[in-house]
């Protein structure tokens, strides 16, 4: 069995978090699960929020319940739907207690309320859509939504209200936004807000990214600063990260980049050429001055740039500064880009959106369709993969590799994406419509925040039983970890959220596996509200196992190296952080060369 598993993770985890070994409570259609793998495909973001609510907690002292009429609304009432459409909800009633009676996470309360109303209107647009179908005079044909690509040229001198340029689907990973104009005004002061969907009632949206730059200094400083921050109507701004950095601030590293460029704000020596009437000689001089990306009256080319960890902005070619992504505020909620102040816009073009395929226009599209569980037979593997609802082509990369492999064709192995709701109605409606189509997305009752990560681990464990007890634990293990207790850390830990000094031993974020019984017990516990709950999904699991063990479960816990946690290395048998790109090399030199080798070497 091992060397199947070489087999099968050598090609899955290539650009995902998180993979996991569990097995399902209640059969779908009464098949029956040997074990099961999930794999993260949400961008490997962590965030950084000190102020965030306690991540774990005692389930016999903390239980927060959400109103029922939030419930109730719409999430869980039965709606009229096909027997092809119900199989994306295979798991979605069974977590009912889960996201109303059990431990909050972080977020957990907004994320349900925003699912509800994001529930309520994808089916609002599906029983419209059915309506069409069946009216003739109503022309069919469904027009794309979610473009690769967008562009304002030849933009004016910026009105009252400031540009703004909508993403009808969001932000994911690789996504840019190039902006060219030239500083002018008074100051040449100039904002670029990336902001996200308001809520209902609130007038403003909350601002993912506020990227200030002051030309004439501010209270602070009378020397160029650009101002980097977060607002929500319910935080207000957060924490400003200023470029220059003060003196006594020690810069952060984002996807391995500066949080700023440490030549902003220092001084840089400029050569010129000094000519005399009398003669033909020149004399070399030299003069100062401090370097600052932007200038008044001169053009600057501008992109940001959405990485795994946060946002990177390059002027010029020269990479400025970097921030990280912040809790809540991730990427995929960025509805819009909007630029206001001293600034004469020439252009703004955005590239690397998030957008799905046209399966009319698939030409293999029977292939890529999952193989449907076998009533009554066993499976030899099951496999959970996280992913966001944007994530279009992550998806679609994994359908044309790892699951062409004989075993998931055939049904002997299982794969099922696990999604959350978006707050965008055009998302929703294209994963709708993509659910349908490839028959392998399990949608999640709540929208997707990084904190509730773990609430798709037990989604897992619910999705199925077996009655096989071996207690495992494969992976990239960590014996000896201590939780991160500077609040500037990535992954913050107080000691009111985890007391000990040290965590049992887990299984890094790229992926892992666990045994059917340790999935069965994951899904018993959170029926009965007796799960701990836990932020970081790996440690979680750690966690969790960890209390079986001392009830009397023999764990192994099973090491494996070639689960490389940054990057990629020939004879991986997982590679972290890859994109779509990527995983379509790795899986053509696998299929080349029987081996797992690394791509762009």
């Amino acid at each position: 069995m091992k060397k199947w598993y070489g087999g099968v993770l050598t090609t899955s985890l290539l650009m995902f978090l998180v993979l996991g070994y569990c097995v399902m409570r209640k059969p779908v259609k009464e098949s029956y699960v040997t074990s099961s793998v999930y794999f993260n495909m949400t961008n490997p973001l962590e965030w950084i929020n000190a102020m965030a609510p306690p991540a774990a907690h005692q389930p016999e002292k903390i239980t927060q319940v959400i109103s029922a009429e939030i419930v109730v609304s719409d999430l869980f009432i039965k709606r009229n739907l096909s027997a092809q459409e119900q199989q994306s909800l295979s798991t979605w009633y069974q977590l009912k207690r889960l996201v109303t009676h059990d431990q909050v996470l972080p977020n957990a309360i907004d994320a349900v309320k925003e699912a509800s109303i994001a529930w309520n209107n994808l089916m609002t647009a599906v029983e419209r859509e059915k309506l069409d179908a069946n009216d003739s005079s109503v022309k069919t044909g469904k027009q794309k939504q979610c473009p690769h690509f967008l562009s304002k040229t030849n933009a004016t001198e910026i009105d009252a209200s400031g540009f703004k340029l909508r993403f009808p689907c969001g932000l994911t990973q690789g996504s840019s936004i190039t902006i060219i104009g030239i500083p002018n005004g008074l100051l040449g002061n100039f904002r670029i807000d990336l902001t996200g969907e308001p809520l209902p009632g609130e007038p403003d949206p909350p601002v993912i990214l506020h990227y200030n730059v002051r030309l004439h200094g501010d209270k602070i400083t009378e020397d160029p600063v650009i101002v980097q921050n977060t607002w929500t109507i319910a935080h207000d701004w957060g924490e400003e990260e200023r470029c220059p950095l003060p003196s006594d601030e020690k810069s952060k590293k984002v996807d391995e980049l500066e949080q700023c460029n440490e030549m902003v704000g220092n001084v840089m020596a400029t050569r010129h050429v000094i000519a005399t009437n009398k003669s033909s000689l020149a004399q070399d001089g030299s003069k100062s001055r401090k370097y600052f990306p932007f200038k008044q009256g001169y053009l600057s080319v501008a992109t940001l740039r959405v990485g795994s960890e946060g946002i990177q902005m390059t002027v010029d070619g020269k990479h400025i500064t970097s921030f990280a992504f912040r809790e809540t505020l991730e990427p995929w909620l960025v509805s819009e880009v909007r630029i206001s102040g001293d600034i004469k816009l020439i252009s703004v073009v955005t590239s690397g959106l998030p957008t799905s395929e046209d399966s009319d226009h698939i030409s293999d599209l029977e292939a890529l369709k999952a193989a449907p569980l076998p009533p009554r037979k066993r499976l030899d593997l099951f496999v959970g993969v996280f992913s966001t609802a944007n994530n279009f082509k992550r998806r679609m990369a994994v359908r044309r590799t790892w699951m062409q492999y004989d075993a998931v064709r055939s049904g002997q192995v299982a794969v099922r994406f696990f999604v959350g709701l978006h707050k965008n109605q055009m998302v929703n409606e294209e994963l709708w419509n993509e659910a349908r189509t490839y028959m392998d997305i399990q949608l999640m009752p709540f929208v997707d925040y990084y904190s509730l990560i773990a609430w798709k681990t037990i989604a897992i464990c619910v999705f199925g039983r077996i009655n096989v007890t071996r207690g495992l634990l494969y992976g990239l293990i960590n014996s000896d970890s201590h939780p991160h207790r500077s609040p500037d850390s990535k992954w913050f830990i107080s000691p009111e959220e985890w007391p000990e000094e040290t965590y049992p031993p887990w299984a890094h974020g790229p992926g892992y596996v666990v045994s059917s019984d340790i999935a069965k017990t994951i899904s018993s516990k959170q029926r009965k509200g007796r799960l701990k709950m836990f932020k970081l999904e790996d440690v979680a699991m750690g966690i969790w196992i960890s209390e079986m063990n001392k009830k009397g479960l023999e764990v192994k816990y099973e090491k494996e190296e070639r689960i490389f946690n940054e990057g990629c290395r020939d004879g991986y048998v997982i590679a972290h952080y890859q994109g779509p790109r990527e995983m379509l090399c790795l899986w053509q030199k696998i299929e080349e060369k029987k081996r797992a080798l690394c791509c762009g070497e």
